[in-house]
């Protein structure tokens, strides 16, 4: 059963690849390799609902028909921590090529989560030691990486090098904000890692925020002015979709 691809390049549309659904979450990287479109990367983020912490980026280009090597591979969400890490050291080992971007809370509050998450996307491409010829990413369209791309619904579900880039990401966070906790140990970091958590709303409103915490979200913002707080930098981020509303923050309750 064949798929079309409809690529974000301006002008231009890749060839019909075939999709043998027999090749499950390897499938549709496969066929894009088949085609002679390789090397195909996947590309995902960890951090983007959280309120605390960095947005972390990756990408990554897996080897052709080394499937096999990557048994269980899929959306790091519905791992447990321990398969994430083992993957992470299955992928950092065997992947054709890979990178992880930290983007940190001052720089989502200067150019808002959105801005920050493609221009993370493009970052992550761009460090890899191989250039793709095709890219795929989780859910939305990104321009700007210097090869075609297709964005894929549930990527991180349905093909392997975004699973992958998920995991990357998922973990290199996570090992992040342990070592946050270390530094701030009132909010709980090691255990919600950021995310708006009841628990972690409970510890926001008792301390007010830190200077992780992302200040042009709303639920942040709320949190300080309970304190008597002001932001440890400047706000700046724009209007627009998940960046600063008119009041220079974001809505960002409880997921």
């Amino acid at each position: 059963m064949g798929t079309r691809l409809a690529s974000s390049g301006a002008g231009w549309r890749p060839p019909r690849p075939v999709i043998r659904r027999s090749s499950g979450n390897w499938a549709l990287q496969s066929a894009v390799d088949r085609s002679g479109l390789g090397p195909v990367a996947g590309v995902d983020e960890a951090g983007r609902g959280a309120c605390a912490g960095p947005l972390v980026v990756a990408a990554c280009v897996l080897r052709p028909g080394d499937g096999k090597r990557f048994e269980g591979l899929t959306d790091s969400k519905v791992l447990s921590e321990a398969e994430r890490e083992r993957l992470h050291a299955v992928i950092t080992r065997r992947a054709m090529a890979w990178s992880t971007v930290v983007i940190p809370p001052e720089e989502i509050d200067a150019i808002g989560i959105h801005v920050a998450n493609l221009e993370g996307m493009r970052r992550a491409v761009a460090r890899m030691d191989v250039h793709p010829g095709y890219v795929l990413t989780d859910g939305f369209r990104v321009q700007g990486f210097g090869a075609p791309s297709v964005a894929v619904l549930k990527g991180d579900l349905v093909a392997a090098c975004v699973a992958a880039a998920s995991v990357l990401a998922k973990v290199t966070r996570d090992r992040i904000m342990r070592d946050l906790h270390e530094r701030f140990p009132v909010y709980g970091f090691d255990e919600h890692k950021g995310y708006c958590t009841a628990d972690h709303s409970a510890r926001l409103r008792e301390h007010g925020p830190s200077v992780e915490h992302r200040w042009c979200y709303s639920n942040v913002a709320t949190a300080a002015r309970l304190h008597g707080m002001r932001s440890p930098r400047a706000v700046t981020s724009k209007p627009g979709l998940f960046d600063a509303s008119d009041d220079d923050v974001v809505d960002n309750g409880p997921e």
